[in-house]
């Protein structure tokens, strides 16, 4: 969420960032709603004065015997009880009504993001590997016949309809393999701090990282009020919701594995065939919250804790630096990664990884107290898939495959696969 106080100090540069993500300004509007509810806020306190100070009176009306006086007093008291509940009203409602408005105001890109309209006008970073070239047409990942009856969509369409998957026998295991050797990567490589968190959350946990209003129809919501996650990002993140943490205690970089669940609400008729757009997905999370002046290095020290995953998996990727019309609601600047999947011949993303500022930790009121002393401050907050595992499966058995049917797994799952190192008819060899 934007800083107020930013926008009524430099209305003309909250204007231009939207400009930036091609919207409209809106800088006059909500500083009218902000003058009204000040306006609000100060005859509430004003009228609450008056009423203290005829309070005070009427007390001394009473002693004097001044009858007339005291009535008059009481009935002025109750009047002014009266207005000061009627203006704290209307600044109450006023105040609700700006925060609805600022919360569905988007982020402020970064100056360095490039401008541009959509995913056509987004930059390639660096390519890491080269392609593999086959001496056959490669196929997509649910043709592989390595793969066999162990990627099952039809049992899974029958327990819960499109877009969801059965995995089974030797794919299963490739599939949580995969899994432990990111976490077992972040963890005992890079540093992160692993947990476990919960996959239903309260509405206001899914506001505090931006899903909600916004994006209610891309998510699940249960009959009592849970929200599904989207991605661990809303549970990490709002470890800090509400509480002050000393400054020691950052960065906090961490990372969860968890199941992760999207209605792709607007994407039908898109990646249908295959497991690439699930409605139920698992993913290995990295969040960091820092302070706001250390955000840029540590984007780039999450980017790069994502390659190595891809890099250790030896799949040849590109990254790519999001344009200003492709950028995430709550990102300042967001760098996709990109695996080549040689069934599509294309490369597809895998990872997302966004700064977001100080812009999540104002919608969840997250902040840090300074070693130096002072008045506590917002952090700042990131968050990037490391990795996605079904797309990262699919890239194992898309570069892995061979011309007789099987596919050679990547050598650092093999600790993972008991010493397996193909996949033939679902089955480990």
């Amino acid at each position: 969420m934007h800083d107020i106080r930013a926008i009524r100090e430099n209305p003309a540069q909250f204007d231009a960032a939207l400009a930036r993500r091609g919207l409209s300004p809106l800088a006059s509007e909500i500083l009218a709603l902000d003058e009204a509810r000040r306006a609000a806020i100060h005859a509430a306190e004003t009228a609450q004065a008056d009423q203290n100070a005829a309070s005070k009176l009427v007390g001394a009306a009473k002693a004097n015997g001044d009858e007339a006086e005291f009535e008059r007093l009481r009935a002025l008291v109750a009047e002014k009880k009266s207005e000061v509940a009627a203006m704290q009203a209307e600044a109450g409602r006023l105040d609700a009504e700006l925060r609805d408005k600022l919360l569905w105001v988007p982020n402020s890109p970064l100056d360095e993001v490039p401008q541009g309209a959509d995913e056509n006008d987004n930059v390639e970073v660096r390519r890491w590997g080269t392609p593999r070239a086959y001496d056959f047409a490669p196929k997509e990942h649910y043709q592989l016949s390595a793969v066999g009856k162990a990627m099952d969509f039809e049992t899974a369409a029958k327990l819960s309809g499109a877009r969801f998957v059965v995995l089974k026998s030797g794919v299963a295991r490739v599939h949580r393999a995969l899994a432990q050797f990111m976490l077992d990567l972040h963890v005992d490589t890079h540093g992160l701090t692993e947990a476990i968190t919960p996959v239903l959350v309260r509405p206001e946990t899914m506001l505090g990282t931006g899903q909600l209003p916004k994006f209610a129809e891309d998510s699940y919501e249960t009959t009592n009020g849970w929200w599904m996650i989207p991605t661990a990002e809303v549970t990490l993140t709002n470890f800090i919701s509400g509480e002050v943490w000393d400054e020691a205690a950052l960065p906090a970089r961490m990372c969860a594995h968890t199941n992760c669940f999207r209605s792709e609400a607007g994407s039908a008729g898109k990646d249908t065939a295959g497991m690439l757009r699930q409605h139920q997905f698992e993913k290995v999370e990295m969040v960091t919250i820092c302070r706001p002046e250390d955000a840029i290095a540590e984007h780039e020290g999450m980017v790069k804790r994502a390659e190595a995953v891809l890099e250790a998996l030896g799949l040849p990727y590109r990254r790519i630096v999001l344009c200003t019309g492709d950028m995430g609601f709550g990102a300042q600047k967001t760098y996709d990664l990109e695996v080549w999947l040689p069934g599509q011949n294309t490369y597809r993303e895998i990872s997302s990884v966004s700064t977001c500022g100080q812009f999540q930790a104002r919608r969840m009121n997250g902040r840090y107290k300074p070693a130096a002393g002072g008045k506590p401050e917002f952090v700042a907050t990131l968050n990037g898939s490391g990795l996605a595992v079904g797309r990262c499966l699919i890239a194992v058995l898309e570069n892995g495959q061979e011309a007789d049917g099987s596919v050679t797994l990547p050598a650092v799952l093999h600790r993972y696969l008991g010493g397996k190192t193909r996949l033939v008819d679902g089955v480990l060899v």
